[in-house]
């Protein structure tokens, strides 16, 4: 199947190749790229338990890293030809546009904004915003921020939403969800806003702190590329696989085995 998906791509840029001037220059193609090299070079978190995060042994494990593995059986047909570079939500876009990643999987909400300088696959997860707090908090939404200090992890999409909701909020930012996480068990603030999911992985290693129940909005997860033309074949061939495997069932499967709900 995954062979099919491949031979059916390079015809496709063959024949488009074929149709142009001979003085065209042709345009940079990332999956020739990737293909040629014979792996894949992805940027993962590794503070957002249980998308990503080093396990015992020092392995970059978790939901994202799983699915970049079933990409790159996909695309150059084996698991473990895929490499990890670590990133932040501060750094990712970076990295990606510096050329020392191919694509970034690291917990990254689709929005207009990002969506000006970036390239999307079909979502492969849908989060929520939510608030994280100590288990003592008599905090119980949102507006109980109001005149309040809330933490925020630079580079992710809470500050925006945040100041929407809760004009008059205090926001301290932090480079990472380690950072933020003692922040708040420290009392320098009265909440972390972020991402349901990254967040339940907070709650689920410390009972410290609690998870409040309600989300408040929307955060569909997609792997993210560098915005041209050249990451066209690229993107078809990964929305490919995430299309086989969320028939298959195997993303539901990943998802129950990291505690994802």
């Amino acid at each position: 199947m995954f062979k099919r998906i491949i031979t059916l791509l390079f015809l496709t840029a063959f024949i488009c190749c074929g149709c142009g001037k001979k003085e065209e220059i042709p345009v940079a193609n990332d999956l020739n790229d990737i293909i040629k090299r014979d792996n894949i070079v992805v940027g993962i978190k590794t503070d957002t338990y249980p998308f990503g995060f080093y396990d015992q042994k020092g392995h970059i494990v978790g939901y994202d890293a799983a699915l970049a593995k079933l990409i790159a059986r996909g695309i150059v047909g084996s698991e473990k030809k895929v490499k990890f570079v670590p990133v932040t939500a501060s750094d990712r876009i970076m990295k990606l546009y510096s050329g020392d990643i191919d694509m970034i999987i690291a917990t990254m909400s689709v929005t207009p904004q990002r969506k000006e300088i970036l390239d999307f696959s079909n979502a492969y997860y849908v989060a929520g915003q939510a608030l994280l707090v100590r288990s003592n908090s008599k905090i119980t939404s949102l507006k109980d921020l109001n005149k309040k200090q809330a933490i925020i992890v630079f580079g992710s999409t809470s500050e925006r939403s945040l100041r929407s909701a809760v004009p008059y909020v205090q926001i301290r930012g932090y480079k990472t969800y380690p950072d933020a996480f003692r922040a708040l068990k420290e009392g320098k603030a009265d909440a972390i806003v972020s991402d349901d999911t990254i967040l339940l992985g907070l709650a689920l290693k410390d009972k410290s702190v609690k998870l409040l129940p309600k989300r408040y909005t929307k955060e569909p997860y997609a792997v993210a590329f560098r915005k041209g033309p050249e990451s066209k074949d690229l993107i078809r061939a990964v929305n490919q696989v995430i299309e086989i495997e969320t028939k298959n069932g195997n993303l539901k499967k990943l998802q129950k085995n990291f505690g994802i709900k």
